[in-house]
């Protein structure tokens, strides 16, 4: 055989053992972080710097933006400030219609959407890292865009994840609709070739 036909061969035959080893299914962690991540707000609890809207039906002097403060509490008429730090948008609403019923309003409706949550950070291999609003419905495609995109090493296959409520980073497949939630961190790692 050819030297040269030999070389190629080997080559080739390289190239292909190393393709196979690069395409490893990625470590998914914990299925049900992944999966709350996939939801995007879904079991979001409500942090510090976090803006609601709270809709107190009849009411319209009661309703209004709060914003959680360092404490992590909202500061309402009539019922002073309630602690909504770690709940969910869910039971931020029947927490504020409890307090309105003792005392206040017979039956208080109460609806509670977040406004704004905190900014996630984004980090690695993007052209302008850092910190940036949140908006609802953002999506990590969405957030490197902010970031001035990919760089030209960075790896746009797997990402790495944390959570605001969790220590731990967890490695996510990237899809368009791979969603980021309020005071997350993205880390975009270099790719090997």
């Amino acid at each position: 055989m050819n030297p040269f036909r030999k070389a190629a061969l080997a080559l080739v035959t390289l190239s292909v053992a190393l393709l196979a080893a690069c395409n490893t299914a990625p470590s998914r962690g914990n299925p049900n972080e992944i999966q709350a991540t996939g939801s995007g707000i879904a079991g979001y609890k409500l942090g510090t710097g976090d803006e609601l809207k709270v809709t107190v039906f009849g009411e319209p002097d009661l309703s209004g933006s709060f914003l959680v403060d360092g404490q992590g509490t909202i500061t309402m008429s009539l019922i002073g400030q309630v602690e909504v730090v770690n709940l969910s948008v869910t039971e931020a609403s029947r927490l504020l219609e409890t307090k309105l019923k003792d005392g206040w309003l017979r039956e208080p409706k109460v609806t509670t959407e977040l406004v704004k949550g905190r900014p996630y950070y984004i980090l690695g291999e993007v052209n302008k890292p850092g910190e940036y609003p949140f908006v609802s419905g953002l999506t990590v495609m969405n957030a490197i865009a902010s970031a001035g995109d990919f760089t030209y090493r960075a790896d746009r296959v797997r990402i790495l994840i944390k959570s605001a409520d969790s220590p731990n980073e967890r490695e996510v497949e990237l899809t368009p609709t791979t969603s980021v939630r309020p005071g997350d961190t993205i880390r975009v790692r270099e790719r090997f070739f």
